[in-house]
């Protein structure tokens, strides 16, 4: 989840304070394959040049399916996905990062003990906390040739199959690496480890006119 990072020995990166939690499942990509403009195209900007799709923004609808092999159970999330790159702090803000800290700011929750201690919490550090906690070898496909395109020829140096990155601060690697969250709105558990006596639940958000926040209603289905 978003703000939630969790314990990893192999993650070298700075860590942020306990300040946040949030309901917001995140996944890394590449800022070269389409998803990331298809975000941008789909959301209330409709940003659809090139150029307008490099940094930070998106807000289109989205829609994760998890399964979870050992409890039987899959999980589908369906909400607006946000992306964030490295301009995410900087001494100007973009419409686009102005858009992810109100839309993804607005659902992380201040936990116990994290009152008073927010500005201690950076999103250029729980950024590069995501790629610290992938792979060198996960790392390294961020030095890929471009994702999609046609095979002509040798690729240059800098883009090269197999790559193992160890610095967390390369160029390359995160010119390309984004860090996507889903804001859900609508969640959907279906059980069926038992096919007996299998279950599906979906959760919705009742956004609260007040905070943006809201809570969580259940409902059982027929599965």
């Amino acid at each position: 989840m978003w703000s939630q990072l969790p314990e990893n020995k192999h993650n070298t990166a700075p860590k942020n304070p306990r300040v946040y939690d949030s309901d917001m499942p995140t996944f890394t990509t590449d800022v070269r394959m389409q998803k990331v403009g298809q975000l941008f195209a789909s959301s209330a900007g409709h940003a659809a040049k090139d150029e307008q799709v490099q940094g930070s923004g998106g807000g289109g609808p989205c829609e994760a399916v998890f399964w979870v092999k050992e409890k039987g159970t899959q999980w589908r999330v369906k909400g607006t996905a946000f992306v964030v790159a490295t301009d995410i702090e900087g001494e100007k803000e973009s419409s686009g990062v102005r858009t992810v800290k109100s839309e993804v700011g607005g659902r992380m929750r201040v936990v116990e003990g994290g009152e008073g201690k927010e500005g201690e919490w950076s999103w250029q550090r729980e950024l590069t906390g995501h790629f610290g906690n992938c792979s060198p070898g996960m790392r390294g496909s961020w030095r890929n040739p471009p994702p999609g395109t046609p095979v002509k020829g040798e690729p240059d140096q800098d883009h090269q199959l197999a790559q193992k990155v160890e610095d967390l601060e390369d160029p390359i690697a995160r010119s390309n690496f984004r860090v996507v969250v889903i804001k859900p709105d609508e969640v959907e558990q279906t059980d069926i480890s038992d096919p007996a006596t299998a279950r599906r639940w979906k959760y919705t958000l009742v956004a609260d006119a007040q905070d943006g926040k809201g809570e969580w209603t259940t409902e059982e289905l027929w599965p």
